[in-house]
């Protein structure tokens, strides 16, 4: 596939034909919320062992008997769909990866793609072998102030950064229906949560990390089953980066993508984004050494979080390059959250595996 540009508007393409794997509450979530407002897919079939969420999905989206599907096989038989969306757990997700593979469909999956490195290396060696697009849905990067952000820190407004400080903080308890997909994981907060704002690293920076020094755990009151908080120092060629996360935070609830305070030669910048449905509560404010701080207007998203993922995918199989967040690309994702699990494990700092490609973020309009 080609590299390229995400396309600036949202020119006409013939639809793709879909196939969605994976209808869990999530999935169904994709189904309702995001898949009908995205005109360049047309999903043409549902699939899930399990026969109780295809009923719930019927139920809760309005899909057609005729479209659902408890075998992936017989769905491609009976659609002849080009490309696939995974939103199965992770558990499930590289074996019906290699599925779509072996039927020649496309695949976007929910991040993270593969449960390691070496794993996800391989999905992408055998995508290319096929010229098949494999992309990850890193739907935090399709909102306007990590794109802003982005262009800051490349045109270095305020000069050198040098230090990049992030908080993420949440309250998730057990619900009346019990606890949660994520309070069970084994690891929530940094392969669940924290690889969204790995990937923002990445894409921001422009440049990949060097080490990581993590420290992650869990309180016995909490309902998780895994770390549900984590400290890190992550290094940047020449940008150290301090992160906390918490599901578990007694403070103040931050946006999904956390608050960035970003230290430069001569001021910083401090912002947040939803990454999510809500573009308002983007933020990004310029606070110069000796001058007054600004609001940065920020640059229009034609189609933000997940219908924006969808978007790039329709648009990379049709022109025939390789969409923003694909699977090659995001390998330094993959790599610094398995190296942060590897050093809270170890306690010890740990070098992180540089994949020699480029992040991305060159890419960002």
């Amino acid at each position: 596939m080609k590299s390229g540009r995400a396309p600036a508007s949202l020119c006409d393409v013939n639809s793709v034909r879909m196939v969605q794997v994976g209808l869990g509450p999530h999935g169904r979530n994709w189904a309702r919320q995001v898949l009908p407002n995205v005109h360049e897919i047309d999903v043409v079939a549902y699939v899930d062992t399990d026969p109780y969420a295809l009923d719930a999905l019927q139920k809760d989206a309005g899909v057609p008997a005729d479209r659902c599907f408890e075998s992936l096989k017989e769905a491609i038989a009976a659609t002849e769909p080009e490309a696939m969306l995974n939103t199965t757990a992770l558990s499930a997700h590289v074996a019906v990866i290699r599925a779509g593979f072996e039927a020649g469909l496309h695949v976007l999956v929910e991040k993270p793609f593969a449960p390691s490195l070496a794993i996800a290396r391989q999905l992408v060696d055998a995508a290319a072998a096929r010229n098949l697009v494999l992309m990850v849905s890193q739907n935090y990067r399709f909102f306007p102030a990590p794109r802003a952000i982005a262009e800051l820190v490349r045109e270095q407004a305020l000069g050198q950064l040098h230090q990049v400080s992030i908080d993420f903080r949440r309250f998730s308890t057990a619900g009346p229906n019990g606890r949660g997909r994520h309070h069970l994981e084994e690891q929530p907060l940094l392969v669940d949560m924290s690889i969204h704002h790995f990937d923002l690293m990445r894409l921001i920076l422009d440049r990949e990390p060097e080490r990581i020094y993590c420290e992650a755990w869990n309180p016995e009151w909490t309902s998780f089953t895994g770390p549900s908080i984590a400290l890190a120092t992550i290094v940047f060629d020449g940008v150290v980066v301090s992160y906390r996360g918490s599901w578990v935070s007694a403070g103040p609830v931050t946006p999904w993508a956390g608050e960035w305070t970003m230290e430069f030669e001569r001021g910083e910048i401090v912002w947040t984004s939803a990454a999510d449905s809500d573009v308002t509560q983007d933020r990004v404010e310029i606070r110069p050494r000796n001058g007054e701080p600004r609001a940065v207007a920020l640059p229009p998203v034609l189609r933000t979080g997940t219908s924006g993922t969808l978007t790039e995918f329709a648009h990379a199989i049709r022109s025939g390059r390789e969409p923003e967040t694909s699977g090659r690309n995001n390998l330094g994702t993959i790599a610094l959250m398995e190296a942060a699990v590897e050093s809270a494990t170890l306690r010890e700092p740990v070098a992180i595996y540089t994949t020699g490609r480029a992040t991305g973020a060159a890419a960002a309009s």
